[in-house]
């Protein structure tokens, strides 16, 4: 992970100086313990299944990966030249932890993984993702998750 204060100056003061969104409305919903929740995975890391459209910049849509993708389908197309992708090539789970989940739901800690985990690219701004992100928020309640991981990028 990187630290803003082990970036270059000139990289520091950009993304210090970057407008951050405020929007009208913060939904909050409190839920029943985990062991009765519906989980997804949302992540912000560029991921989709390897026959996807790859990710382009200012791409503001997600990608729709189904639970039960072979590892090996899953591929990265995030834009961004400073995000390190070693982990991601080395276990999948570092960023899209479906394994843990499948133990977890397993277990009993979680009460069941949703049918589709979902990816945006991190690389882009808030406002212009909006629109994607309600009408995601609509699949989830369809999907009847009401728990996320969230894994920003």
């Amino acid at each position: 992970m990187v630290n803003v204060r082990t970036l270059p100056d000139v990289m520091q003061k950009q993304l210090n100086e970057v407008d951050c969104p405020v929007f009208k409305n913060k939904p909050w919903v409190r839920g029943g313990p985990l062991k009765e929740r519906r989980v997804a995975i949302l992540s912000s890391a560029g991921l989709h299944l390897r026959s996807d459209k790859h990710f382009v910049g200012g791409d503001h849509s997600y990608r729709v990966i189904p639970n039960d993708t072979d590892p090996g389908d899953i591929v990265m197309s995030h834009i961004s030249v400073n995000f390190d992708r070693t982990a991601f090539q080395q276990d999948l789970n570092v960023t899209f932890p479906t394994k843990h989940l499948a133990d977890m739901e397993e277990e009993g800690l979680i009460g069941s993984v949703a049918s589709n985990h979902y990816s945006f690219m991190g690389a882009t701004d808030p406002r212009d993702m909006e629109d994607d992100a309600r009408q995601l928020a609509g699949v989830l309640k369809a999907d009847q998750v009401d728990a996320v991981v969230l894994l920003p990028v």
